[in-house]
């Protein structure tokens, strides 16, 4: 395996304290695993636009709900817990995201995420919404180049059966450390 890879594998599993499966199962095509992180890393690691990374990871579990694509629900539904701090809210947009307890603001920049993640036809009515809300058109851009991304890496994760890492599961359900005193405490 290339060097570069192996190294970014490594700087990633010290800093989870675990390697995501993904990057096992892109890493024996090195130039297709370049190119598909590079773009992750230019859509989900710029600095500029309105979204958050929390506005990011929520985009992402929506559209992998639609996809029906265990591993980016779990895994990203992890790292909107992270960033968002709220334990619930992408468990409520998993089960039905037109329930959940999301602001107006949220349900905008779901409804056309998913409008993107469906291959509606994107019309002015899905702008004004979202311009509504406080998004311009670079904004809709990123959302729907997140939408679309992630609705490739949906059909690549069910082309090669990725399940996720075991550690998503509970993370970013509970606060850190509190996780080891529970588990002390039920011991």
């Amino acid at each position: 395996m290339p060097y570069d890879i192996v190294e970014l594998m490594e700087e990633v599993e010290m800093k989870t304290g675990f390697l995501p499966n993904v990057f096992k199962a892109m890493s024996h095509r090195p130039a297709e695993f370049r190119a598909f992180f590079a773009y992750y890393n230019a859509i989900m690691n710029k600095d500029t636009g309105r979204l958050s990374k929390a506005d990011k990871e929520l985009i992402i579990v929506a559209t992998s709900v639609v996809n029906r694509c265990p591993y980016c629900v779990v895994a990203h539904g992890a790292l909107h817990r992270i960033y968002s701090k709220q334990p619930a809210l992408a468990d409520q947009v998993i089960v039905n995201w037109k329930l959940a307890d999301l602001s107006d603001r949220d349900l905008a920049m779901l409804e056309f995420a998913l409008a993107v993640c469906r291959a509606d036809n994107i019309t002015e009515e899905h702008f004004q919404k979202l311009e509504k809300h406080g998004f311009d058109r670079e904004d809709a851009w990123d959302i729907g180049m997140i939408s679309a991304f992630f609705a490739m890496s949906n059909r690549i994760a069910h082309y090669i059966d990725l399940r996720p890492n075991e550690e998503f599961y509970t993370m970013g359900r509970m606060p850190r450390g509190e996780k080891g005193k529970e588990e002390a405490e039920h011991a």
